[in-house]
């Protein structure tokens, strides 16, 4: 598959945010300590540029990442946006986002995002459950979200969402309910972290002391599996789950504990994956000791065949299959998984990942 989204992304670390989250520490999560200037903005830009292609189709855009970018002093947004903005005039950049706190969003805020050409906000919202946010240390309440969406919108902007789970006073069961609710919201694109315990922050404590018990890495796949199928069928992009391994962020480091893994989302879309072949085998009939045959869109074979051939062992071990071949079609959209063979004997069973059940 063919690249057609660059991003750009520049870093503002501790910038403006009246809280310090327990999980937060947020010179870890970037790597930086030191705040950017207009110059540095404008020369990442030029860098970053020089190794994007361009053409129709291509989209490139500057995102800013990190802190809380609209709680900062105006013109510190001013500073950083102008070196964005005008590459956004020349045509050299497609588009620009700021990620920010939903209760940081305000007429006067969007005013000055829409005036730079910002495009696209993504709120921080973690979750939509307050006694979450509670717990969090977050300062806000799930009423500060459904109002920020709703300025976001009021402007003509996209509208994107990051929630977490595994935060303290956390349960499946309230990620479900948070996703529910941002559904409602009809987002244009989410992220989905699970919490991790970051050296330097109040969960770290919290940890050591035994008031914090982290997911473990399978329960959430499992969560963030359901939730991924939840925005799917609603039709709103997935476009991050996990936070994106660098050299700031390591096991041996860093994190001190819960589900952190570089390819965490390669985990649960093979769990997806799984749950799909298992559906059809259920389907077929298919009795144990035997031979299949699935055939899959080329891009989804490393899923299907599950990280480091996962899913293979899974069906080995509790189906007794002995033969798990998977051919590729290229006509075959994405997410459609088919049966096609069973002891070499050819079979019609195919389904879409919004076809499971729950």
């Amino acid at each position: 598959m063919n690249k057609s989204h660059y991003i750009i992304p520049v870093f503002v670390p501790d910038l403006g945010c009246p809280h310090q989250c327990v999980f937060c520490n947020q010179k870890k999560i970037t790597g930086l300590r030191n705040i950017p200037g207009r110059e540095k903005v404008a020369a990442l830009i030029a860098v970053y540029l020089k190794t994007m292609p361009c053409g129709p189709g291509i989209k490139r855009e500057v995102a800013f990442y990190g802190g809380s970018f609209t709680a900062v002093d105006p013109g510190l947004q001013r500073e950083l946006l102008t070196p964005a903005y005008r590459s956004l005039v020349k045509g050299e950049i497609d588009g620009i986002r700021v990620s920010t706190r939903p209760d940081s969003v305000s007429e006067e805020i969007m005013a000055l995002l829409s005036s730079y050409g910002v495009n696209t906000v993504e709120i921080g919202v973690q979750s939509m459950d307050d006694e979450v946010l509670f717990k969090a240390g977050r300062g806000h309440t799930s009423r500060d979200v459904l109002r920020a969406a709703a300025f976001v919108r009021a402007w003509g902007m996209d509208l994107g969402f990051q929630m977490m789970v595994g935060l303290p006073g956390d349960t499946e069961k309230k990620d479900v309910f948070t996703a529910s609710e941002l559904i409602g919201l009809k987002p244009d694109l989410v992220r989905i972290y699970p919490c991790l315990v970051l050296e330097g922050t109040r969960l770290a404590d919290l940890f050591e002391t035994g008031e914090y018990i982290p997911l473990t890495t399978d329960q959430a796949v499992t969560i963030c599996k359901k939730l991924l199928l939840m925005f799917e069928k609603a039709g709103i992009n997935v476009i991050r789950i996990g936070l994106q391994p660098s050299e700031q962020i390591n096991l041996e480091g860093d994190v001190l504990a819960g589900p952190y893994h570089p390819a965490f989302r390669e985990l649960v879309e093979s769990a997806v994956a799984r749950d799909q072949v298992e559906f059809l085998l259920k389907k077929a009939a298919v009795e144990k000791a035997c031979e299949i045959e699935l055939t899959v869109p080329a891009q989804d074979v490393s899923f299907v065949r599950g990280h480091k051939g996962s899913n293979v062992e899974y069906f080995k071990q509790k189906y007794g299959i002995v033969g798990y071949a998977t051919v590729t079609d290229s006509y075959l959209p994405r997410g459609i998984v088919k049966l096609t063979a069973v002891d070499g004997k050819g079979v019609d069973y195919s389904v879409s990942r919004k076809e499971l059940p729950g």
